[in-house]
């Protein structure tokens, strides 16, 4: 599925627009009635798998240990 945001010139291409819709061919969606998550983390929230975090954490301990040892 694509989203496009499209401007209307004329209320002829409005009619148009809601006869597609009506044929279940588009479905047309109000900016104003859609939530838009304003932290970034509701954005990220489920963008990887509990694992792969999980994996990334661990990657970045053994970093955080290597770069913290005695090197004299």
């Amino acid at each position: 599925m694509t989203t496009l945001t499209i401007t209307v010139k004329d209320d002829k291409t409005l009619k148009l627009i809601y006869d597609l819709e009506e044929l279940d061919l588009i479905q047309v969606v109000d900016e104003k009635m859609q939530a838009k998550p304003t932290k970034l983390s509701d954005l990220l929230k489920g963008s990887i798998s509990t694992e792969q975090a999980q994996l990334m954490q661990a990657e970045v301990k053994q970093m955080r240990d290597e770069w913290n040892r005695n090197t004299y």
